[in-house]
């Protein structure tokens, strides 16, 4: 087994699916202290294992960074739920050229096989996955990032609805960056710190956003962060969805941390899917909270410390 000095992680495989090498460097985007993909050496690695996404666009394009960075004759496991991409997972190794050992538990399929001397379709898959201007959205984004192709609905009724501040703000979760955008549009205000958990965002939001004003800070809402503190206002479309199943505490918790974030009688606008019950979270942090609107399966707040 390989040390961390030369071994890599994408993810965080269930245990007793595969045997991650001691201090292998984490690559995920959702570690803050991880290492990004694309500054992984050539041939660098002995060993990495993957966790990886369901996206095939993305899955592919993990893979192919992981070859890229393994030595000829390095050690890949890959894994994933067999409905989530695990099904394909084998097919995706073989059209890279790769021999895979295929094996099922748990609802997963795990792949093994050693990088090939004559590795293909590398420069496209990198290429597809990678930072991109996406066309619908006219802004730097990626694959994998939150609707990395498209203006989700929520964000869209919530710009609709108006983002006319004034004073500092935060953008929490602020993907590759259209709140902040909009809000940022208003003279009013006088600074804007984006916020999101996926470095992919953070990495696209800076291209996207030039403004002085703004700032950006990869990092996780659910922990206590220095940089938030005192705010006039904040904006934020909450996440409902870890791991590709639906969890309420991720927006109660978004919730909890923008209020910590403001100063009293600092405001709060946010949009949530219409099924979710963030009524009671709201009303124990906000002294004030008011629906804005109903529309389209989605709720408006403003709240108000």
């Amino acid at each position: 087994m390989a040390g961390g000095e030369d071994a890599a992680v994408y993810g965080w495989p269930p245990p007793g699916l595969a045997q991650v090498p001691t201090g292998a460097v984490q690559l995920s985007p959702f570690d803050p202290a991880g290492v990004d993909l694309e500054e992984l050496q050539d041939d660098g690695l002995a060993e990495v294992v993957l966790a990886l996404p369901a996206g095939t666009i993305e899955r592919r394009y993990v893979i192919a960074h992981g070859l890229r960075a393994l030595r000829v004759g390095g050690a890949l496991t890959a894994l994933a739920p067999k409905n989530r991409g695990g099904a394909r997972l084998a097919g995706e190794l073989r059209a890279f050229g790769c021999e895979p050992a295929e094996n099922s538990r748990r609802h997963h399929k795990i792949c093994s096989c050693r990088r090939p001397t004559a590795v293909r379709g590398l420069r496209e898959a990198i290429a597809d996955g990678g930072p991109q201007i996406a066309p619908r959205l006219g802004l730097w984004s990626q694959p994998g990032v939150f609707s990395w192709d498209r203006l989700d609905t929520g964000s869209a009724l919530l710009i609709d609805a108006g983002l006319s501040f004034s004073g500092r703000g935060a953008d929490i979760g602020c993907g590759v960056g259209v709140l902040a955008q909009k809000a940022l549009a208003d003279p009013a205000v006088t600074g804007m710190l984006l916020v999101d958990f996926d470095a992919r965002a953070i990495a696209a939001a800076r291209r996207n956003i030039t403004d002085s004003r703004a700032s950006f800070l990869h990092a996780d809402i659910r922990q206590q962060l220095p940089e938030l503190a005192d705010l006039d206002f904040a904006v934020m479309n909450p996440p409902f969805h870890a791991g590709g199943l639906r969890n309420h505490a991720l927006g109660q918790e978004f919730i909890a941390g923008a209020a910590a974030a403001l100063r009293k009688g600092g405001t709060c606008r946010m949009v949530a899917n219409a099924a979710l019950p963030y009524e009671v979270a709201l009303a124990e942090v906000f002294s004030k909270v008011v629906q804005l609107g109903r529309v389209a399966g989605y709720k408006l707040f403003e709240a108000v410390k």
